[in-house]
């Protein structure tokens, strides 16, 4: 397999315009924008073409990795005119695979982080003689996804809508977002209108009698469709519990990007970036949290689990958990912003505005 699609659409992650300036899929993580190191992992494996199939902010792709040959790939971009769905997005780039139509095309989704073994994947596409084989993943409570039960060899039996009873988990096993198609059931899918591969297309080959296969690998998988999955997933690519080759510096507690300044008795922890031109001033407290370039955290703040974006400031003695810092917003001293807090983009909050503990 040498060839790849890689889905960025649908969903994304939600840092809204309200939160940050920076164009979704480009919003840094563990110092780079998140697609890299799904393009990173993808060559690892041995990919050498991919081609994004893309529905919004398509624009910005293109001018950053541009034909991706510093990634040692050759990219190619597609974008839909309208809405088409994960099977109707694989079925628009059809035309720029060079596979025959036996061979394996790497699919997989642009906002799901994952440590897959993507040779194991392929291998066992090989091996069984799938048609179509899935990457499942086991999650502790099932009941927010489809579940996709197998037989004793692996085939897939079943694609089952989001349990509603106790009686109807039936499996923990759920769809991953990363798939190995023969390239012929890419051709098959219907062009020009939306379809999905989990409702239609995934149930539609079962009932046809194809072979659908599933991989169950229970390695790190992170669906980074919130902002607090989307910092989570950071944290974890610092910490070298997601692994990625294109994370610029090494595994461990923080990476501090150039021209970052962080104070001697500063403390970062819980893999904690610092993106660059940003200052960690004296006493300041930074645990598992994102700090995007020329962000200011003042001397005495405690930031944990939360995103700070580009340009803005946590004032003196403030304690933010969970929160996202929209660019350019300013967090006056001594606030306190606990879980799911978002402060729009060059928002001030004045000192002591908000606080969620007692005074007393």
């Amino acid at each position: 397999m040498t060839e790849a699609i890689l889905l960025v659409g649908g969903k994304g992650t939600r840092l809204r315009p309200l939160t940050v300036h920076t164009p979704k899929p480009m919003v840094p993580a563990a110092g780079v924008p998140f697609l890299t190191h799904q393009l990173a992992r993808a060559r690892a494996a041995g990919v050498e073409h991919i081609v994004l199939a893309t529905s919004y902010l398509a624009e910005v792709f293109e001018p950053y990795f541009g034909d991706g040959s510093s990634l040692g790939l050759h990219l190619e971009y597609v974008t839909e005119r309208d809405p088409l769905g994960t099977g109707g997005a694989i079925r628009n780039v059809a035309s720029r695979l060079r596979s025959g139509p036996d061979e394996p095309v790497l699919i997989f989704n642009g906002d799901i982080l994952t440590g897959l073994d993507i040779q194991a994947l392929v291998a066992t596409h090989t091996e069984s003689g799938a048609d179509v084989s899935l990457h499942l993943t086991r999650v502790p409570d099932p009941r927010a996804f489809g579940l996709v039960p197998t037989d004793a060899d692996g085939r897939v039996t079943a694609f089952l809508e989001k349990p509603q009873t106790p009686e109807e988990i039936v499996t923990d096993q759920i769809n991953a977002g990363a798939y190995v198609f023969r390239r012929s059931v890419i051709d098959s899918i219907p062009a020009g209108r939306p379809v999905s591969v989990e409702r239609e297309t995934f149930p539609g080959l079962l009932a046809a009698g194809a072979h659908l296969q599933g991989m169950v690998d229970s390695t790190y998988w992170l669906d980074l469709g919130t902002p607090q999955a989307f910092v989570r997933g950071s944290a974890d690519l610092v910490l070298g519990r997601a692994p990625s080759p294109a994370v610029p510096g090494p595994c461990g507690e923080y990476l501090v990007l150039p021209t970052a300044k962080v104070a001697p008795d500063a403390k970062l922890t819980g893999g904690t970036v610092v993106g660059e031109g940003a200052l960690i001033a004296e006493g300041a407290r930074v645990a598992g949290s994102t700090v995007l370039a020329g962000a200011v955290v003042e001397p005495g703040a405690v930031v944990t689990d939360s995103l700070i974006g580009a340009g803005a400031r946590v004032g003196e003695r403030a304690v933010l958990t969970g929160a996202v810092v929209g660019d350019g917003a300013v967090v006056g001293a001594d606030n306190e912003l606990r879980e799911g807090v978002r402060v729009w983009c060059d928002a001030r909050l004045p000192a002591g505005a908000v606080r969620f503990s007692s005074d007393a």
